[in-house]
Formats: C-alpha cells, sequence, structure tokens
C-alpha cells in the first residue's frame, strides 16, 4: 500500500468519524427539543399567561407572575449592561487599541465569559444581598449584567475593529471629530455585529438559574417592586419541575418551552444578522 494510499485511508476513517459525530450531536439535539417540544405544548393553555401561581390542585393556575418578573429582571439588565458594554467596547476599539490597559481588559472580558454563573451569583449575593439584608429584583439584575457585559463588551470591541481604517480617515479629512467620527461611521458600519452581540448577551442570561437563585430568589405571586424579591421563569421553572405535584411539573414544562422558543429565537435571529454582514 503507498502512501498516498493510506492517507486516503485515513481521510476517510476520519470524515466517517467526523460525520458520525456530529450526526450523534444533531440526534441528541432534536431528541431534547421532540422531548421539550411534546411535553411544552401539551402543558400549555391560555390559564399560563393570565393567572399567577397557585397551590397544588388549583386548576387556575398559570406563570403569569414569572412572565413578568423575567421581563423585569433581564430588561433591566438589558438596560444596564448594554449601554456599558458598548462604551466598553468602544474604549478598548478606538481609544485603548493595544495599549496595556486595553490588553489587561481584553483578558479579563474573555475570563469573565467563562466564569460560572454561580460564583457571579454568590460574589452579587456578598456585596448586595447580605448588606441589604434580604433578596431583590435588583440584585438579579445586577448578576445578570455582570454576565451580559464581557459578551457584550467583547463583540463591540471586535466589530469596531473590523471597520476599514480608510473609513475614519475619510471622516477626519473633512473635519468631523473624533466623537462624531465614532457615532456617525464607525457605529453604522458595525450596527449589525454589535446588535448581534446584544441578542446574544440577552440570549445567554435570559436562561440563568442559578445566579438568580442567590439574588432574587422567588416569589409566587405577581410583584413588580425590583427591592423586594421577585419571580423569574428561571427559579419557577426549577421549582415547579422538581415538585411531586403533576400540575406544577406541567407547569414547569410549559416555562421551559416558553424559555426555550425565546432564547432559540434570540440565537437564530442573531445568526441571521452575521449572516446578511457576509454577504
Amino acid at each position: 500500500m503507498t502512501q498516498t494510499q493510506k492517507r486516503i485511508i485515513t481521510n476517510r476513517i476520519i470524515m466517517a468519524l467526523s460525520t458520525l459525530s456530529a450526526l450523534i450531536g444533531i440526534g441528541f439535539l432534536f431528541w431534547i427539543l421532540y422531548i421539550l417540544v411534546t411535553n411544552g405544548v401539551d402543558a400549555l393553555s391560555s390559564t399560563i399567561f393570565t393567572h399567577e401561581g397557585a397551590p397544588p390542585g388549583y386548576d387556575k393556575s398559570g406563570l403569569k407572575h414569572a412572565l413578568i418578573g423575567q421581563l423585569y429582571i433581564v430588561g433591566y439588565a438589558t438596560l444596564i449592561g448594554v449601554p456599558l458594554g458598548i462604551l466598553a467596547g468602544t474604549y478598548l476599539s478606538e481609544y485603548g487599541g493595544r495599549s496595556k490597559l486595553a490588553e489587561i481588559i481584553r483578558d479579563i472580558s474573555d475570563i469573565m465569559m467563562s466564569a460560572p454563573s454561580i460564583v457571579i451569583g454568590a460574589f452579587v449575593y456578598a456585596i448586595v444581598v447580605a448588606p441589604m439584608g434580604h433578596f431583590s429584583g435588583w440584585a438579579g439584575s445586577i448578576a445578570l449584567t455582570i454576565i451580559m457585559l464581557p459578551i457584550i463588551l467583547r463583540t463591540t470591541d471586535d466589530m469596531l475593529q473590523l471597520v476599514p481604517s480608510t473609513l475614519r480617515e475619510a471622516a477626519f479629512a473633512l473635519g468631523a471629530p473624533k466623537y462624531k467620527v465614532i457615532m456617525q461611521v464607525v457605529y453604522r458600519g458595525a450596527k449589525a455585529g454589535i446588535l448581534t452581540g446584544i441578542l446574544l448577551g440577552v440570549a445567554r442570561v435570559a436562561g440563568e438559574t442559578a445566579p438568580l437563585l442567590f439574588t432574587s430568589f422567588n416569589d409566587n405571586f405577581l410583584n413588580t417592586d425590583m427591592n423586594e424579591p421577585m419571580a423569574s421563569l428561571t427559579v419557577t421553572m426549577y421549582n415547579y419541575a422538581t415538585s411531586p405535584y403533576e400540575d406544577w411539573q406541567k407547569l414547569g414544562w410549559a416555562a421551559a418551552f416558553i424559555l426555550s422558543m425565546f432564547i432559540l429565537s434570540l440565537n437564530i435571529i442573531g445568526r441571521l444578522f452575521i449572516m446578511n454582514k457576509k454577504s
């Protein structure tokens, strides 16, 4: 057997193993989606969106409190995290460059992106919840902001660096100050990438449970006061899914389906923005 034939055989074996691994991974993914959709759709009803939590055995029990609480916690985290992330990414790309400080910030951001969310939840518990003496929706939003921030920061930094320097030079040649060049030229050139980073950041924090257990805790009733413990869809899903009551377990499946479809939609939209940018 010649060396060429050995390489061809080796290549075919690697291709077969790679294809098999991909099919196994896709198979598990569709299996999970099938179980989720089957149980989640079966558990959906109109009362889920119109009624709050109720004791086991009550027909009119829903997830209204958890849906609104999730909207509040994730919404405030987005309002805080997105401007901070974009501004920090702008500093790294447009002002920091390759300076030592900028490189340190990038390294810390990369570390924070891989940090376990439960560690961040424990950190916020120590600096916010413990001094306040009680759980709160604000503590949950702060924890999610910390998780979201490095994602938006690094995405903004990378996307702004992809904008050709000739566009900046042309704007400077026309006499535009740097802040106008950034706002009207650089941001416009990178808006699709920045928006993609925002969507991915929101999708990342929308499915977090562990940090909210340490911060916002939970509430089985509707509460819109961010200074008090607040229900969230993820924690409510965990509590209902692990309960011994069948009606609560169905609500847990419904919550899992709603949350998964929301996160899946955000990821698909983000991928579409990336594809449009490449094309």
